[in-house]
């Protein structure tokens, strides 16, 4: 891990990013988060917590309820399959393969990331066109369900997420008159767009990638927590992986840290993200990490 000397105007400000990762990377910032906290570290007092489809989750979680009780919730619940068939008015689950062939290709297509975002609005709206409506409220039902608290923190939150009818990025928070489960929901919408009154998005890691640590911008120390290890499907020349943004953090005065699976875990995560009986692992990975880590960040956060 590596850190430069911040700016001393913003030294005294935290930012945590939560990035996407499916399930398992949600349960896996559970873990790390958890095991951080049982190591004396709580990185659930940052200044500012930015959250992106999994991690949108998981920072409602963290703001809402102790990281002790989130971690016991995942390992003592009922061991579930991956997907469950489709019901009256649900969209067919499609294989996790199938869903990252649908991105590869509109990615080779797209001239750039503002492109994609509106091919991926596209694709997205084109679905919700065949589909009886109905999706957006069993969605929402099944995100508010996960969430301790329906309201938004105190603590500043941004949660990520994309217009699909225009490919425009949008960033909830509390003053943006959406509610928490809302804004949840809508950054964890991969597939079908979620609706909340007029409007339609999908997920938030299509604004530039799955982590949008760039939001943090202006933050003395800034720790990352990333499932997909900073991976992208996105060219590089369009700017827009983890390390491009972390380097521009640091060039901007953040101290930067960031957090991947351990290399065993690796397999939890990717084409398995949507495996729900991998959760426990995840989260038990994500602890062990969390409490091994803990000593040489503590010097950085605190």
């Amino acid at each position: 891990m590596n850190t430069t000397s911040p700016s001393p105007l913003h030294s005294r400000e935290r930012a945590l990013v939560l990035g996407g990762g499916g399930s398992t990377g949600n349960a896996w910032l559970i873990g790390v988060v958890a095991g951080l906290f049982d190591a004396r570290l709580d990185v659930t007092e940052a200044d500012l917590t930015i959250g992106t489809s999994a991690g949108s989750t998981a920072a409602a979680q963290i703001t809402g309820a102790p990281p002790a009780e989130l971690l016991a919730a995942i390992l003592d619940a009922v061991p579930q399959q991956r997907s469950a068939p489709a019901g009256p008015g649900r969209a067919p689950l499609r294989p996790v393969v199938n869903h990252l062939e649908r991105i590869n290709k509109i990615i080779a297509e797209a001239q750039d990331v503002a492109d994609m975002r509106r091919r991926m609005g596209a694709a997205a709206l084109e679905m919700d066109a065949a589909s009886d409506g109905s999706w957006s409220t069993q969605w929402r039902d099944t995100v508010s369900a996960r969430l301790p608290r329906q309201d938004w923190p105190e603590r500043a939150v941004l949660i990520t997420a994309v217009d699909a009818r225009s490919g425009e990025p949008v960033v909830f928070d509390r003053g943006s008159g959406v509610g928490l489960a809302d804004a949840v929901a809508a950054s964890c919408s991969s597939g079908l767009p979620y609706r909340i009154r007029d409007g339609r998005y999908i997920d938030g890691g299509y604004r530039s990638n799955a982590d949008n640590a760039d939001l943090a911008a202006g933050y003395g120390r800034v720790l990352v927590l990333s499932p997909f290890g900073g991976k992208s499907l996105q060219p590089l020349e369009w700017g827009t992986h983890l390390a491009t943004q972390v380097d521009e953090l640091r060039a901007g005065g953040s101290r930067v840290e960031t957090i991947f699976p351990d290399a065993h875990s690796e397999h939890m995560f990717g084409a398995n993200a949507m495996d729900l009986s991998l959760r426990p692992s995840a989260a038990r990975a994500g602890y062990e990490q969390g409490k091994s880590l803990a000593g040489q960040l503590t010097g950085f956060w605190s």
